[in-house]
């Protein structure tokens, strides 16, 4: 499951594959992204296409939560058939997860991370759901917050993931078509894109950093 991600795209990179682009999430500065902390997205809205920021972990189903009622939030979602994840699937409610590479860990401790990018530097996206306004305890220390939230699918891991994690992989979009697709087809069609990349669209970095 993917917990670690980075992401080093500038908004002019961004503007440059969608030139309709409005900013709202200011300047981005490139970095690892951990669970709970904030990252950009993109979502289409009436005007077109908004740059924002979104706490990355999203509601988690009610018996998850802890007795003291804080929800951690979810990071990756499997199971779209989930009545818990059906209401989110509309168009409204996807969005575009820009990341450069993505770790998972490779087993055993002290093993650190594999890392996994797509070659040639070409711009991928996760496959992200997004809910905005939610109100929520994450922290006691922080009481209830009210923020937008996202994550991102996964699905069967390739034969490149797999052998470090034979679980499951993001789901990751890399084509023009594939971005308006999940931004805008109905379910019936962008459902298909939840589906592992080509072997041949990624590889492992074996720096792995951290």
């Amino acid at each position: 499951m993917c917990n670690l991600y980075n992401q080093t795209r500038s908004v002019d990179a961004m503007r440059q594959l969608f030139a309709d682009l409005n900013n709202l999430g200011g300047n981005l500065q490139p970095g690892d992204v951990y669970p709970d902390q904030t990252a950009p997205i993109i979502r289409a809205d009436v005007s077109g296409l908004v740059l924002q920021r979104a706490r990355w972990g999203l509601p988690s189903p009610p018996q998850f939560h802890s007795k003291s009622g804080i929800d951690r939030g979810v990071t990756n979602v499997r199971n779209t058939a989930s009545a818990h994840w059906r209401r989110w699937l509309r168009p409204e409610n996807r969005c575009l997860v820009p990341f450069t590479r993505f770790a998972e860990p490779r087993g055993g401790k002290g093993t650190g991370n594999a890392w996994f990018e797509v070659p040639g530097e070409r711009p991928a996206f996760f496959a992200g759901i997004w809910v905005p306004d939610w109100k929520s305890l994450r922290k006691l220390k922080d009481g209830e917050t009210t923020e937008d939230l996202y994550a991102f699918l996964t699905c069967e891991p390739n034969a490149v993931v797999a052998p470090i994690h034979p679980k499951a992989m993001p789901v990751i979009l890399t084509t023009a078509a594939e971005w308006k697709a999940w931004l805008s087809a109905p379910w019936t069609e962008a459902q298909r894109l939840q589906r592992p990349l080509a072997d041949e669209d990624i590889c492992v970095v074996e720096d792995s950093g951290s």
